[in-house]
């Protein structure tokens, strides 16, 4: 029955997610060369918003928890699982008085309306995959970012998106970089839940009545304990958030 509505109410979507990327185009382009930072991130953080509610329109419910007072005057590294594409909007809609940024492949950064001005100018890290010096110098650019501005980035660490759901396991050589490059920035473990279930039969149909769930979990301070243990405590976290 979900693919079914998946039929129906995809189209609808679709118009929605795209029409917000090419509304706020110009508008990212106008903020960021003649107001700034503070204006272009306005506009990226309201993208975000309509980005992520326009899975109303196939009845998925958004549930964003925290109960943790996470401060702002510390880097932060959001440490997450990755399901589907859709995890992003949410992430940076609730964490946006974190300034977070992300790590994005290099090729993201042309060609697709909002998305790749914000990877350009938006001030995080855009990486070669195939140049390992690139994509380190890179993370340890951003880790100064973060250090400047008390700014956080949010890792995936299985690297690619677990399309079923079942965790795949992690890659830390990112975090251990930016680790180096921030010794002082907070873990903070966050758990995605059934964002998979949207794109179950791939980007047509997508489908209906999903409760979508991101869990941020008990923070983690790197600077108490080795970064094995860290890498180790974060997986366990968001395994035992999934139940995994």
């Amino acid at each position: 029955m979900r693919k079914f509505f998946g039929y129906l109410l995809s189209p609808l979507f679709y118009l929605s997610f795209g029409l917000s990327l090419l509304i706020f185009h110009p508008l990212q382009w106008f903020s960021h060369r003649f107001l700034g930072y503070k204006a272009h991130k306005v506009v990226v953080d309201w993208l975000n918003f309509f980005l992520t509610y326009s899975q109303l329109w196939l009845c998925n419910s958004i549930h964003f928890s925290n109960k943790y007072a996470l401060p702002i005057d510390r880097p932060i590294i959001f440490v997450a699982n990755h399901q589907s594409m859709f995890d992003i909007p949410t992430l940076i809609w609730f964490l946006r008085k974190h300034h977070a940024k992300f790590i994005s492949k290099i090729e993201l950064t042309k060609g697709i309306p909002s998305i790749s001005i914000n990877l350009r100018v938006g001030g995080g890290a855009n990486i070669d995959r195939k140049d390992n010096k690139q994509a380190i110098a890179e993370l340890v650019k951003l880790g100064r970012r973060m250090q400047k501005n008390n700014w956080s980035t949010v890792i995936f660490p299985e690297g690619t998106r677990a399309k079923d759901g079942k965790l795949k396991p992690f890659q830390f050589g990112g975090l251990a970089t930016l680790l180096k490059a921030v010794p002082n920035a907070l873990i903070v473990p966050i758990a995605i839940e059934n964002s998979w279930k949207i794109v179950r039969y791939g980007s047509y149909p997508l489908t209906t009545g999903n409760a979508i769930k991101w869990t941020v979990l008990e923070p983690i301070d790197p600077t108490k304990q080795p970064p094995s243990e860290t890498i180790l405590k974060v997986e366990q976290q968001i395994k035992a958030k999934l139940g995994q």
